[in-house]
């Protein structure tokens, strides 16, 4: 699979180029730019052979056919649940037969929420059943739900506008797609700013840009100092209906019920393998993806093709009997979609040594077609990442995009190791 690539071919050739915070240090610390050049180059026939191998030879199709097998067996991987657990054992046992190195699990404490049974019902001015998704770690509502005027707003800013007309209603947001990372401070703030001007609850527009009734869930982040209130995504044709109705003078009126719950945090693991490298094998390049997922899906898309793809760089190597120059360390994140959790307590336990990371990695935008790698590091390192890319030109995908990060690597990017993350659409 074509896209799997992006992840192993750049990797494979930037171990022996890059190191810790700088990517000149070590054996490359005295090399001119011509001289790297030409080792990136001299690299053209492992590169086709990893091409090879993974498009057209046994390698074929092999991560789609090891994920479908583990969202068919296990289904969706919610933070806390049994699912996660059961696939995280599977994941350890498959990296051990798959004979990579020092596969073992580190035990880490993710949250626990569980949505229950939840609906909204549009009461006036007429009656409607409205498709919704409760958000991560949102509080229920009573058993008998909340019944309240709606309040339709397009942003924060008129929310603030309107502030006195909010107390005691459900907010509603009608917010704009604009792109993701913007529109998605909806859903992420939305609960606790309509707290703040007396809201009841609120409703978030699905952060899509598409929608066939089609409502999205994804995590919403509280706020000390803030009361809490229940909040859930719903469509987009129901935010706008909804709009065209209050834009009318209409008067709406939601009963919504979510029986969703918060439990004490459960404990987990990251999953972690290793190809040892030969020269250098304290240090590292790290590749990854999140085994989690939410309970409303397998899964696949978010985050099990990266996830998949990240371990499918190691197998490729091991098939082909390469030994990088550094460790290649493979992590399956736990608890990304509450926020990054099981990977900030990776950073936490192992940034000591963050000297000896030469590169993080996170495949989590995307299992289709790749347009390229983004990028984030020194314009010396960008221009040998290019080059490392170059070699991608037998399947067109070569480019290098700006701003590399990921939930899961951010840490490390945060505090200086050059970052990428694989572009598919």
């Amino acid at each position: 699979m074509k896209f799997l690539l992006l992840t192993f071919v750049g990797v494979v050739h930037l171990l022996s180029l890059s190191s810790g915070k700088t990517i000149y240090k070590n054996d490359i610390s005295q090399r001119t730019f011509q001289e790297i050049k030409e080792e990136i180059a001299s690299y053209g026939d492992v590169a086709k052979a990893i091409i090879n191998l993974a498009v057209y030879g046994k390698a074929q199709n092999r991560s789609y056919e090891r994920l479908a097998l583990l969202v068919d067996t296990v289904g969706p991987r919610p933070s806390g649940s049994k699912s996660l657990e059961k696939a995280i054992q599977i994941m350890h046992q498959n990296l051990q037969e798959d004979g990579l190195e020092n596969v073992h699990l580190e035990p880490v404490k993710i949250p626990h929420w569980e949505r229950g049974e939840e609906s909204a019902v549009m009461l006036e001015p007429r009656i409607h059943k409205m498709a919704i998704l409760g958000l991560g770690s949102s509080i229920g509502t009573p058993p008998e739900g909340i019944t309240a005027e709606v309040l339709v707003v397009t942003s924060f800013e008129e929310l603030q506008r309107r502030a006195p007309e909010a107390r005691g209603k459900i907010v509603v947001y009608n917010q704009p797609y604009v792109n993701y990372s913007k529109t998605v401070q909806y859903r992420v703030q939305g609960s606790v700013e309509a707290a703040k001007v007396g809201a009841v609850a609120s409703l978030i527009r699905s952060v899509a840009s598409f929608s066939i009734y089609s409502p999205h869930t994804g995590i919403q982040e509280y706020q000390d100092g803030v009361p809490k209130i229940p909040t859930a995504c719903i469509t987009v044709e129901d935010a706008e209906m909804m709009s065209r109705m209050a834009s009318r003078g209409n008067r709406i009126v939601i009963q919504l019920k979510m029986g969703a719950k918060n439990y004490p945090d459960a404990d987990s693991f990251n999953t972690v393998g290793e190809i040892i490298g030969s020269k250098y094998p304290e240090q590292v390049v790290l590749v990854s993806g999140h085994l989690d997922s939410w309970d409303v899906g397998q899964g696949a898309m978010d985050d099990g093709g990266g996830a998949f793809i990240s371990w499918e760089a190691l197998s490729l190597i091991k098939d082909l009997g390469l030994r990088p120059k550094r460790t290649l360390r493979l992590v399956l994140w736990t608890a990304e979609e509450q926020g990054g959790i099981g990977a900030f307590q990776y950073y936490q336990l192992h940034k000591a040594n963050i000297s000896n990371y030469s590169l993080v990695m996170e495949s989590d935008l995307g299992t289709f077609l790749p347009s390229g790698l983004q990028f984030t590091g020194s314009e010396k390192a960008r221009t040998i990442v290019e080059e490392v890319m170059s070699l991608l030109q037998p399947v067109n995908i070569t480019q290098v995009f700006r701003a590399g990060e990921g939930t899961d690597i951010n840490f490390w990017i945060q505090a200086g190791v050059p970052g990428t993350g694989v572009i598919s659409w």
